[in-house]
């Protein structure tokens, strides 16, 4: 049986909710077969990040080099790197495979605030982006990689999107997760096509790993042959409902994860 894969390459959650886990099992709901290469350890639960230990450069290229010599990968997810060398490293790695469809989320912080990636590492993300067919940045990450403030509106995130288009991203998803109002609004802005999504808030304090899960959902569409903008729509969808049904979980004191497998159990 022939199935699709995606490579995760990202830090790992000790508790489960986000990175490499929140990667893994978002493919694998959605059909995927999944294989990883970590950059990171954490020490983390639903309250923090306590410890990070990160792995050596030659380490994440080592794990590049043993997936892409043995698996058909159709579909690349980039999450937390933490260093300008790690970046570095997956970059090259990454073009010597010719790697395809590279979605980019752009980690720079863990929901409970602890930074993930060196201040002096945000240059070496930025010229990461043109690798990248996807680039999903959130509100604060969109601003530090423009060098601007958080986008305040519409107009303001579609401003911001184009300029990392500028930067060399084949099209790129401004995430409005950390915006105000009723619905969470996301911006895709392809060439001069601009695609608006917008949901209804979810009233749930479990939001752990959601940014991981709709990039590696986005991922998941693109290794499956999806169309860009069918492969986002349908991560939406899976996100949302993931979101709607993390309260059935009760996991940690924390904020918890999402449902990532609402549609099972």
């Amino acid at each position: 049986m022939s199935v699709p894969i995606a490579l995760t390459i990202a830090g790992s959650d000790s508790g489960g909710g986000a990175g490499i886990q929140a990667d893994l099992k978002t493919f694998a709901a959605l059909g995927v077969y999944g294989a990883s290469v970590i950059t990171a350890l954490t020490a983390q639960n639903t309250n923090g990040v306590f410890a990070i230990h990160e792995a050596p450069p030659e380490f994440i290229v080592a794990q590049i080099d043993a997936v892409f010599s043995d698996l058909n990968v159709s579909a690349v997810k980039i999450g937390m790197l933490g260093t300008a060398a790690a970046i570095a490293a997956a970059g090259a790695g990454l073009r010597r495979h010719r790697a395809r469809n590279v979605v980019l989320d752009t980690v720079m912080a863990a929901s409970s605030g602890k930074k993930l990636l060196h201040d002096d590492a945000v240059d070496a993300l930025r010229a990461l982006v043109a690798q990248a067919r996807l680039v999903t940045p959130n509100l604060p990450e969109a601003a530090a990689l423009t060098g601007a403030k958080p986008a305040r509106d519409e107009e303001e995130m579609d401003t911001q999107a184009r300029k990392l288009v500028a930067l060399g991203a084949g099209a790129v998803l401004v995430k409005g997760g950390h915006g105000n109002g009723p619905e969470s609004v996301d911006l895709l802005i392809e060439g001069n096509a601009r695609t608006r999504f917008a949901v209804p808030r979810v009233q749930t304090r479990n939001t752990h790993g959601t940014g991981c899960t709709l990039a590696s959902a986005i991922a998941a569409g693109l290794a499956k042959d999806l169309p860009l903008v069918d492969a986002v729509r349908q991560a939406k969808t899976y996100v949302t409902a993931a979101l709607e049904a993390a309260d059935r979980l009760d996991i940690g004191s924390g904020p918890g994860p999402v449902h990532h497998f609402h549609e099972w159990w």
